[in-house]
């Protein structure tokens, strides 16, 4: 049976998923040193910025839309109707937007009319979320966009000028210390909050457990630490940069929580996490086969559950203008 193409509610079309043999770009490990083969947020001078597939973000959306912390929006409404109010409404930027997940989860759950400033630094992706962008908010109110293409690894307090919201996903632990200091800075000359969301936490939970589980997530762990990156230290880190600027920060829980109805999921995130382990420790390589093989036996049965731990955090930095 061949893979259909899917279209959204807002419109557009992401490509079908490959084969299941096939790790899909942004599950699987880095093709150099430093930096994930399918995120590049620093200009490195190549014509064309390397991508998370968008297939993988896709098939990822689901599972980030049920794991982020809902308990978080409470104080962040709260801190938005404290605004000042502008004739345009809510203005948010969304930093490595990739198909612009978090504005499909999080404009329909705000008042109020908002405008979204979409960063990333690959136009195909700015492309899609532009035109999947959500249209309305919680009360009705209109949903706008528009789309700024570089590297969201040194945004300024400039470029945030004016800014009501920062948002991202799954961003903070592919940048270094240095990137989050930066965008913590940021946030605070610009007096604006931030909900930084999912996060990766770096514990993982297998059903049933297995001897090798605990090796593997080293392995994946300091994989994600290469090159400067700070991986599973990154929502620790970030709470530190924010608090030194005066930001309250509060860090909640975001899991994954993968069963059978989340197969194609899980086939791919345990690829990419095995794959990435045996890349940072080949000795692992050999018995890594045999433990992946029957993981994905488990996965096909629909007798594995994962639980990918993750992690949100919302920064209420103090506004630029003294406002509660």
């Amino acid at each position: 049976m061949t893979e259909q193409a899917t279209t959204t509610q807002y419109g557009g079309t992401i490509p079908a998923p490959p084969g299941s043999r096939e790790v899909i770009p942004g599950a699987g490990p880095a093709s150099r040193p430093g930096e994930r083969a399918t995120l590049r947020l620093r200009d490195t001078g190549d014509d064309e910025p390397a991508r998370y597939a968008p297939e993988w973000l896709q098939l990822r959306e689901p599972a980030d839309a049920a794991a982020r912390s809902y308990d978080l929006l409470d104080p962040l409404r709260i801190r938005l109707a404290n605004l000042p109010r502008r004739a345009d409404g809510l203005v948010i930027h969304d930093i490595g937007c990739g198909t612009g997940s978090m504005g499909r989860w999080l404009a329909p759950r705000l008042d109020g009319a908002q405008h979204w400033v979409l960063h990333d630094r690959d136009p195909y992706l700015l492309h899609f979320a532009a035109v999947a962008s959500p249209r309305s908010a919680a009360d009705g109110s209109h949903v706008t966009v528009e789309t700024r293409r570089g590297d969201v690894a040194r945004l300024t307090s400039d470029a945030l000028a004016g800014a009501s919201l920062v948002t991202a996903s799954a961003l903070l632990d592919v940048l270094t210390r240095e990137e989050v200091g930066a965008l913590a800075a940021a946030c605070a000359g610009a007096g604006c909050p931030a909900l930084l969301t999912l996060s990766v936490a770096g514990r993982v939970e297998l059903t049933e457990p297995h001897p090798l589980d605990r090796e593997i997530t080293e392995a994946f762990n300091a994989h994600q630490r290469r090159g400067g990156l700070l991986g599973p230290d990154a929502v620790s880190v970030a709470a530190e940069a924010f608090a030194e600027h005066g930001a309250t920060v509060r860090i909640n829980p975001s899991p994954w929580r993968l069963g059978p109805g989340e197969a194609a999921l899980t086939e791919q995130w345990l690829r990419g996490w095995v794959g990435a382990a045996v890349e940072e420790r080949p000795e692992l390589a050999s018995r890594a086969d045999g433990y992946l093989a029957e993981r994905l036996e488990a996965c096909a049965a629909g007798e594995l559950r994962v639980v990918v731990h993750h992690s949100d955090l919302l920064a209420l930095c103090r506004p630029a203008d003294g406002a509660a």
